[in-house]
C-alpha cells in the first residue's frame, strides 16, 4: 500500500480555502475534540507548548480517522526532529523561523527520502507506514508530504519571493506575532504597517504558485484575510477559546448571583 493521500496538501494545491485551529493543550482528549469539530485542519503545536514526540504521537492517534487533517508544528527546523515527527505519522509539518531560501531548501531535503532528500529510512518500524503494513510507504511518501514554512521576520519578508519559489515548499505561512514584533510593533498584529506587509507578502507567495497562510484570533479578520488570498487560514486556538469561555462563565455566574444579592 502507498502512503495515505494527503487531503490538505491537494486541497491547497487546488486553491481551496482550508480553515483550521491551533491546538496547544498537549492533550489527546483536546485533540480528539477539535479533530471532530468541523475544521479542515488542526495544527498540534510543539513550538510553544510542552509537547514531546511521544505526546505528539498520542494526539495524532486521537485524531486518527477524524475529518480534520493533522499538522504538526515542530519546535525547530532540524533534520532529526522532522524525521521523528514524520515517522510518528505526520504528513503535514510546519517549520517555524524560516528566514532564507537556503533554510527552506534544507527543510525540503529534511522531509524527503533519498535521492530527493536526506530523511532517514526507518519506515518499517514507524507508525507512518502502519509499522510496516504499508509496504510502498517509503517509495510514495515524498509525494504526500506537505511542507509549510513560517516566514515571521523582516529578513523572511525580504526573501519571501525566493522562499516561495523554493521547489518542494507547499505553503508559506506568515507568522503575524513574531513579524509584528520584529517590525517594532510587539503585540500589535493589526498595526497598519504590519497588515500592509502581510497583504503584500501574500500576493508574492501566490505569484510563486504557492498557498499563503496566516493565523488570526480575531474573527473580524477572517474574511479580510480570505479576500487577500490566504487559503491556509488559521481562525483561532483551542487554549485561547477555552480560557475565554471559562472566564466568561465565571463572570456570568457572578453577575447572575449579584442580581439576586446572593454570594460574596
Amino acid at each position: 500500500m502507498p502512503a495515505p493521500h494527503n487531503v490538505l496538501k491537494h486541497a491547497l494545491a487546488e486553491g481551496k480555502i482550508q480553515i483550521g485551529l491551533w491546538n496547544s493543550f498537549a492533550s489527546p482528549t483536546a485533540s480528539e475534540i477539535v479533530g471532530q469539530a468541523g475544521y479542515d485542519w488542526v495544527l498540534v503545536d510543539a513550538e510553544h507548548t510542552p509537547n514531546s514526540v511521544a505526546s505528539l504521537q498520542m494526539q495524532l492517534q486521537a485524531m486518527n480517522g477524524a475529518p480534520s487533517s493533522s499538522i504538526v508544528r515542530v519546535p525547530v527546523g532540524e533534520d532529526a526532529t522532522l524525521k521523528r515527527v514524520l515517522d510518528i505519522g505526520a504528513q503535514s509539518v510546519l517549520v517555524p523561523m524560516v528566514h532564507t531560501p537556503e533554510q527552506a531548501a534544507a527543510m525540503v531535503r529534511a522531509v524527503r527520502y533519498p535521492p530527493h532528500g536526506i530523511r532517514g529510512v526507518g519506515a518499517g518500524m514507524a507508525r507512518a507506514s502502519g509499522y510496516g503494513a504499508e509496504a510502498d510507504y517509503a517509495a510514495t511518501a515524498n509525494d504526500e508530504i506537505c511542507l509549510i514554512v513560517q516566514a515571521e521576520s523582516r529578513m523572511a519578508i525580504d526573501n519571501i519571493d525566493a522562499i516561495a519559489w523554493t521547489e518542494g515548499v507547499d505553503v508559506v505561512f506568515i507568522g503575524p506575532a513574531d513579524l509584528s514584533a520584529d517590525m517594532g510593533h510587539l503585540g500589535t498584529t493589526d498595526h497598519p504597517e504590519v497588515l500592509r506587509t502581510i497583504e503584500e507578502a501574500g500576493a508574492r507567495i501566490r505569484a510563486a504558485g504557492k498557498a499563503a497562510g496566516i493565523l488570526t484570533f480575531d474573527t473580524s479578520m477572517i474574511r479580510p484575510f480570505a479576500d487577500m488570498g490566504f487559503t491556509f487560514l488559521g481562525v483561532g486556538g483551542d487554549l485561547a477559546l477555552y480560557a475565554d469561555a471559562v472566564r466568561q462563565r465565571a463572570r456570568d455566574a457572578r453577575a447572575a448571583l449579584a442580581a439576586q444579592n446572593i454570594g460574596g
